[in-house]
């Protein structure tokens, strides 16, 4: 049975604290504009995945009984920076598997101000998950006192710098061009514009990666509604809906450890295998997709994620971005949404925003982001730990 994403919705991104809201209130915002957009009332809806990191267990049940008191299952998803697509391939598993007609996939996150740390939350970094990650950065690059996550994927940069001649510019033109992109984003945590010199002269946070190229800590919530075929049909929703034609998710292999490399270990391999998958179950390529959003948690990852994608070869994707192919009158629009640099990044909803953003520009419903008849997008969703997801949509 094939799935349709028929609404989506979000919150505006915001800095933590600034503004007077809890999870809860987050995630009946973006979940009441989600069913209000498929013309769809709480009731229709059979299951709930939920994802999010950073709040207590069963959060996701006090989120959704916001929206309704109606007794269906609700599932609790925590998958890293990965959780929001997480929860909306549960989601396409349950319709694709003929589980349910109806299913609502939400994401939210609540976060604390500064930079995240490489630990369990927190706790213990012995015990972390993602431990084992940091092992194989420490054994070829040591340990500064620089923000851990920030660490880990600029010393991927320094590798892809030393052994490819990435230079810091083409790495900063990634984050000029997903700021400037956000300017036409109302949902966006910010919507100034940077040059690369600009890009450039903002503070270090770990060599060569700038504040600007890095994805701030943020609070938000989006959701859609995920429906079958039949669904669709009986309730005259063919206007609204966007196909998931494939979706695949990974986890790390013996590659992602096997070369003491940085590059492998934040999960460029991982991003490769979803990506084959998806091209293998969908019978389209790379080739066939208008817009994409992928996960920029830092604009070194966005061009590992070219590569993984397989939007240029190994090694090519500075210059790649330097050519203006990923932009507007490019071959690809990436990130159209400002991506996480700009729209921002409360880990549980990323995801799901992805899928709405392109859920806008395939229905041709993003405004001044819009992009020329776009058909096919692509979103990528990747968290540490770990797990990758690659979905491909379409224009119903």
């Amino acid at each position: 049975m094939k799935a349709y994403v028929v609404g989506v919705g979000m919150t505006k991104f915001e800095k933590p604290e600034s503004r007077d809201w809890q999870y809860w209130d987050m995630a009946k915002e973006a979940g009441s504009a989600a069913l209000a957009d498929a013309g769809v009332a709480y009731g229709e809806v059979e299951q709930v995945p939920v994802g999010y990191c950073f709040q207590a267990s069963t959060a996701g049940q006090r989120a959704v009984y916001e929206l309704g008191l109606t007794g269906v299952p609700v599932y609790n998803v925590n998958n890293n920076c990965a959780t929001g697509s997480t929860a909306l391939m549960m989601a396409r598993q349950f319709v694709e598997g003929g589980v349910s007609e109806c299913v609502l996939a939400l994401g939210f996150e609540k976060m604390k101000k500064g930079a995240l740390g490489g630990g369990a939350d927190g706790g213990d970094f012995k015990t972390s998950p993602v431990a084992r990650h940091y092992g194989i950065m420490a054994a070829g690059h040591g340990f500064e006192m620089t923000p851990p996550t920030a660490q880990i994927f600029g010393n991927a940069a320094r590798e892809h710098m030393e052994k490819y001649g990435t230079t810091a510019a083409q790495l900063a033109a990634v984050a000029a061009k997903n700021h400037r992109h956000s300017a036409n984003n109302p949902y966006a945590q910010f919507q100034d514009v940077y040059g690369v010199d600009e890009v450039l002269a903002a503070r270090e946070i770990h060599a060569p990666l700038t504040k600007l190229q890095c994805s701030p800590t943020s609070d938000g919530a989006a959701a859609a509604v995920v429906v079958s075929e039949r669904y669709v049909e009986t309730h005259g929703l063919e206007e609204k809906a966007v196909e998931i034609v494939a979706q695949a998710m990974t986890t790390d292999t013996g590659e992602s450890f096997g070369s003491g490399s940085c590059i492998d270990v934040v999960g460029q391999p991982m991003s490769r295998a979803a990506a084959e998958q998806v091209y293998a179950r969908a019978g389209l390529g790379i080739e066939d997709v208008d817009v994409v959003e992928l996960h920029d948690c830092f604009s070194i990852n966005e061009l590992l994620t070219y590569e993984a994608l397989g939007m240029c070869g190994v090694g090519e994707s500075g210059k790649l971005v330097e050519s203006g192919a990923t932009t507007y009158g490019g071959r690809w629009v990436v990130n159209p949404s400002g991506g996480l640099i700009s729209k921002g990044h409360p880990l549980g909803a990323t995801g799901i925003a992805q899928v709405a953003e392109l859920s806008w520009q395939l229905r041709g419903e993003a405004g001044a982001r819009q992009v020329p008849g776009a058909q096919v997008g692509l979103a990528h969703n990747i968290g540490l730990g770990g797990a990758a997801v690659v979905t491909m949509l379409r224009r119903a």
